[in-house]
């Protein structure tokens, strides 16, 4: 199993995916006309997403026609790789994707234009160090082997529950593994912890005889998830941006009304069964349209995005995994859940 430094690693993994940005952005102008002419005449809305209670919730807004319902046309694109997802939004493959505020900073940091129109929910103990029994406290981590996919939001986590505790990642022995294989080489006892998050945490609880040592109630408003759209989208189909923040509403509301049927539906793209799809959603805060204009506002507290978004970028920096703090503000932009509002 390859033990890396996350230091070096995380600059060649950013490097990577920013460069692929690069090329992309560089085919060649005939390319980018072509497709922007595509764009321009309605193609579908490639929207990306991966395994994350909150974010199943799409598959239930195509299952019952909420797309269809706003005349819009959206292709679902299904990344069970996470990482794979950013990477998809990131060299634009995709229009859209669902990630996390902390995974946005470092395209932003790059100068890759972004928007982020919507916050599908706040992690409440969904993301989390599972570990064995007998580790007491993160302290207790000293020297043990911790997996989790480099530069995701879980290993942010991580980053954070150690500095709390007055520790860095050197003070354990880091494995780079994606949350698809970090849960299972928990489950089998090939690493003594894992950051994960739904649904792979509670299996991994269940299977490796485990338990949550620190989750995202610790850190509450930390890891906000977002529906994160390339700029030039947003600037040119401003209307069909709207009508999937709309339907996204119109499936929550459904949802509430029919939720027994709704978690049927999403349990089946989770394979897992509706009572432990019931569990993976206890780990997170949807968030109502007053809840998303109110998180779109500036405040001092990680209520607000903005905050949010300032203050991890200056820990990632801090970290040298961004070289620089982006102008989070400008990547904000509030105005579909206020016309959801209205």
């Amino acid at each position: 199993m390859e033990k890396k430094r996350w230091r070096k690693s995380m600059v060649l993994t950013l490097a990577v995916t920013l460069l692929l940005a690069v090329i992309v952005s560089a085919c060649g102008s005939t390319e980018s006309e072509s497709e922007s002419k595509e764009t321009a005449k309605g193609e579908p809305i490639k929207i990306a997403y991966s395994p994350w209670p909150g974010w199943f919730f799409w598959d239930l807004v195509q299952e019952k026609g909420f797309f269809e319902k706003h005349g819009v046309d959206v292709e679902l694109k299904w990344f069970p790789v996470y990482s794979d997802s950013l990477a998809a939004l990131s060299t634009g493959q995709v229009d859209a994707n669902s990630q996390t505020l902390s995974d946005t900073i470092a395209p932003l940091s790059k100068g890759i234009d972004l928007k982020v129109v919507l916050v599908n929910d706040n992690s409440n103990g969904g993301d989390a160090i599972v570990t064995k029994p007998d580790v007491q406290s993160v302290k207790d981590l000293k020297g043990k082997t911790v997996a989790t996919e480099l530069g995701t939001v879980d290993h942010f986590l991580l980053l954070t529950a150690l500095e709390q505790n007055g520790m860095t990642e050197k003070d354990i022995d880091y494995i780079n593994m994606t949350v698809n294989d970090a849960g299972p080489a928990f489950i089998t006892g090939k690493v003594e912890a894992a950051v994960l998050w739904e649904p792979f945490q509670s299996k991994a609880v269940k299977e490796g005889k485990g338990k949550v040592l620190f989750s995202s109630k610790d850190t509450p408003g930390l890891i906000p998830d977002l529906l994160v759209f390339k700029e030039e989208t947003v600037s040119k189909r401003a209307a069909d941006v709207q009508k999937i923040v709309d339907a996204w509403f119109d499936a929550l509301a459904w949802f509430e009304q029919n939720p027994d049927e709704a978690i049927e539906i999403m349990a089946k793209k989770a394979e897992i069964t509706p009572e432990e799809f019931k569990v993976s959603l206890d780990s997170i805060k949807l968030f109502s349209v007053d809840d998303n204009i109110k998180a779109f506002e500036k405040g001092d507290t990680y209520d607000s995005l903005h905050y949010t978004g300032v203050k991890t970028a200056e820990f990632l920096k801090k970290l040298e995994m961004v070289s620089e703090v982006p102008d989070v503000s400008a990547a904000l932009d509030a105005t579909f859940v206020k016309a959801a509002k209205k």
